[in-house]
């Protein structure tokens, strides 16, 4: 590619090149008119002098100009020390317009507490212009850029599966319908069949980053009906804590990459900081976990709400990590078999299994998988699902190496990270009651 990015315009100093953009803001003054131009990675000042009579037709088009315009210009970058913008100006012999923009937009893309989220939404390629927005999924795509890169660097394989299947049984989530030519299909809530199919073909160590579908009906801050999900599933365990460590081990990679890359631009935007865990991730059982929110914080709830993490426990669970452990990260172990999916391995009766909880929210629910084929027929069948599943079932027929895997949902844990709201860590937010764009 031969554009030239506004962030590297100090290696052209003096040179004469050719520069484009959107029209941020436009100074029309008496002698001079100023273009405030942006690219995905900065902003320069165009200078134009009024008196000059070769200047006459640029002139003539910026007074008309509409801002949000994409524009081409040709000329040369000037080190200007009274320059505010960067100590630089682009002074252009050449304007051209390369895509105008209509005269007014339906929303104000400089200040994105002018309307209201879902009216931002509507008009979300203009919303995305604004430097809050736009640096999320910048941020985002490094996130996933470097939890890749850790897989990569254990030998995992990506792989991609199917999104259309022909059971709806994984969970007790619900699942959209769609029709499949002369029969139903149903939209994946997760690959996690799937990576349990390729752990039986003999790979070792596999993952995918892809979209899954729920068909919830919850208008959360957090919930969506699609959402991106990064999944892996690994063999040879030992047990459910060797899936603890490695999802540890993979979050402080991350964490650690991307706030080196983009630490200062988050406290900059966002006001939080990437807190890079330095210690192991504290781990407690459910009910342990109960019992010390009552007598730190007089929490108190029914023995039937015990079986499962509230919302307020979840809040309550990072306040007691951070006081007791100075960790944003908590592990919660030990639910009650009723609440996990029936192919989670079970020892004395209680599934080898965990949540994880950051900054109050649950990111993960991962898990030692069941490999016995007889146990899984009997938990299938005590779940009420051995029919739908048989498909399933299969997989584990032919002999299985134990394994374990979780999943971590991207826009979630970008959403804790920055401090947003789902809608707002989603590229393009699908829920309850939004489709479009």
């Amino acid at each position: 590619m031969n554009k030239i990015y506004f962030s590297d315009l100090n290696n052209y100093i003096d040179k004469e090149i050719e520069l484009s953009g959107f029209v941020e803001n436009i100074r029309n003054i008496k002698w001079v008119q100023f273009l405030v131009l942006r690219d995905s990675t900065d902003k320069v000042q165009v200078t134009i002098e009024k008196s000059l009579d070769e200047n006459k037709e640029m002139v003539e088009i910026v007074n008309s100009l509409p801002l949000e315009s994409v524009v081409k210009v040709t000329g040369t970058l000037k080190a200007n020390e009274n320059v505010r913008l960067r100590g630089i100006e682009f002074i252009p012999t050449k304007l051209e317009v390369v895509s105008e923009s209509a005269l007014e937009l339906p929303i104000n893309i400089h200040d994105k507490d002018a309307q209201l989220i879902d009216q931002r939404l509507d008009y979300r390629w203009l919303d995305l212009r604004n430097e809050y927005n736009f640096n999320i999924f910048k941020i985002q795509s490094t996130l996933v850029q470097y939890m890749r890169e850790f897989l990569y660097k254990n030998d995992f394989t990506e792989i991609h599966t199917p999104k259309m299947i022909g059971t709806a049984s994984e969970s007790g989530s619900e699942v959209f319908e769609v029709k499949y030519f002369d029969r139903k299909a149903y939209l994946a809530q997760s690959p996690q069949f799937y990576k349990q199919m390729a752990i039986s073909s003999g790979y070792d160590k596999v993952f995918e980053v892809a979209p899954v579908f729920r068909a919830e009906n919850s208008n959360t801050s957090r919930h969506a009906t699609e959402f991106t999900s990064f999944d892996l599933e690994f063999a040879y365990i030992n047990s459910y804590e060797d899936v603890m460590d490695f999802e540890e081990e993979l979050l402080v990679y991350a964490l650690k990459k991307v706030n080196e890359k983009y630490g200062e631009l988050v406290k900059r935007i966002y006001g939080k900081e990437i807190v890079v865990p330095k210690a192991k991730f504290p781990r407690i059982k459910l009910n342990d976990l109960y019992n010390v929110l009552e007598e730190r914080y007089n929490y108190k709830v029914s023995e039937e709400e015990k079986n499962d993490l509230t919302t307020e426990a979840e809040k309550l669970s990072y306040k007691y990590a951070m006081e007791e452990f100075d960790s944003e990260f908590i592990f919660v172990t030990d639910f009650p078999k009723d609440k996990r999916a029936f192919y989670h391995m079970r020892k004395e009766d209680i599934p080898q299994g965990y949540d994880l909880i950051y900054r109050g929210v649950e990111i993960t629910t991962g898990a030692q998988r069941e490999h016995r084929y007889e146990k899984l027929i009997s938990q299938a069948k005590e779940k009420g699902l051995d029919e739908d599943v048989k498909f399933y079932l299969e997989f584990f027929k032919y002999g299985c190496p134990p394994h374990g895997g979780f999943a971590i949902g991207i826009d979630r844990f970008t959403m804790l990270t920055l401090g947003l709201t789902i809608k707002e860590a989603m590229f393009i937010f699908r829920g309850p009651n939004r489709l479009n764009p």
